[in-house]
């Protein structure tokens, strides 16, 4: 009899903890369900307050009547909307995403929470061709083809790094060597691109500086195309990253047992990241900080390491606080524009100090 209590009691006290870690895990799914549900619904709000406003402040009235076509608007607010902020605050958005998702990807894959998407050199290659391009004098005087020079010098001067990145990456089995590689890569690229910069004329440095500081100004309804059939389908497929990118987070060697292609994981991801990145740099120029700082708020917000939260909660909160900042960098001196990157970096900045000094204070 009391063998069967002991026993009885020992059972129960089983079927308690089971029950309270069940309790725990229902509690967690029901938080990152609303956490997502609310970042969705911010992540459209977003859209529409950055639309709204600039120096001339649209209502979400007239705004909506806009977009739909409906009852009669002011032909310039139609104008304003449609051919500049929409296309605009389009760019910033999905480029918000890549660059954050990008900075998911390699702070996983790479095991360090300081890399970011230029860190592989891709923006510094997209920097050297525009240099050899705007530098060269051969944008000058051709009026509103210049813009689309400069971007397909962007795209080739990224793609070019990105296939030097890959072939590497096929051949180096240590991801910190790999790491290197793409730092070797970018400083050559910049010691090209400074040299470029002594010989040039000061109407050509000044052309080149003002692409250097990053602005999605210059976004047009035919770049936004380009973004989103490249971004797009890379977010869909991200669905079959994520699995990997959790075994991948318990070691290399874990992954393999789980039956991860670490070879062929790895060329996808640089590859993404790759495309990613250069097509935002193309289009905006550099824009620093966000696909250090996005991903780790959206640990923050979470409290997780899981990418099943973290690569979608990634995409929304990188084109959240993307459009804010061009928000702010368009309207906080109006006329003057900031430069895009000046406005990331403070809220970069304070974020990768947070985190140094909380990882001081836990040694």
């Amino acid at each position: 009899m009391k063998i069967f209590t002991v026993f009885s009691t020992g059972t129960e006290r089983c079927s308690i903890l089971s029950n309270i870690k069940m309790e725990t895990t229902t509690r967690r799914d029901y938080r990152s369900l609303v956490l997502m549900i609310v970042l969705a619904v911010a992540f459209v709000l977003s859209f529409a307050i950055c639309v709204s406003f600039g120096s001339i402040k649209i209502g979400f009235g007239d705004l909506f009547k806009i977009v739909f076509g409906l009852g009669d608007v002011d032909p310039v607010l139609h104008d304003i909307v449609w051919d500049i902020r929409f296309p605009r605050t389009l760019g910033a958005w999905l480029g918000g995403s890549a660059l954050a998702v990008s900075g998911i990807l390699l702070q996983v894959f790479f095991k360090n929470p300081i890399v970011e998407p230029y860190i592989l050199g891709i923006s510094s290659g997209a920097t050297l061709c525009v240099a050899l391009v705007v530098l060269g004098g051969l944008t000058f005087g051709m009026g509103a083809a210049a813009s689309l020079v400069v971007f397909f010098a962007a795209l080739i001067g990224s793609s070019i790094v990105m296939v030097v990145v890959l072939i590497f990456a096929t051949r180096v089995k240590d991801v910190v060597t790999l790491l290197i590689i793409g730092l070797m890569v970018g400083y050559l690229c910049s010691a090209v691109t400074m040299i470029l910069q002594s010989f040039a004329t000061a109407e050509e440095l000044q052309g080149f500086t003002m692409w250097t500081m990053g602005s999605f100004s210059g976004f047009t309804w035919a770049g936004i195309k380009i973004l989103f059939a490249l971004s797009i389908p890379i977010f869909a497929s991200l669905i079959f990253l994520v699995k990997p990118l959790n075994a991948f987070l318990m070691g290399e060697e874990y992954a393999i047992s789980m039956g991860v292609n670490i070879k062929g994981f790895r060329i996808a991801l640089v590859a993404i990241t790759s495309v990613l990145t250069s097509v935002v740099t193309a289009f905006a120029g550099p824009v620093s900080f966000i696909g250090l700082s996005v991903p780790h708020l959206t640990r923050l917000i979470f409290k997780s390491s899981d990418n099943r939260l973290l690569v979608p909660g990634s995409i929304m909160m990188g084109g959240i606080v993307t459009a804010f900042c061009d928000l702010i960098s368009r309207t906080i001196v109006s006329p003057v524009e900031l430069p895009i990157s000046a406005v990331t970096a403070f809220i970069g900045a304070p974020i990768v100090i947070f985190l140094i000094m909380k990882r001081r204070t836990s040694l």
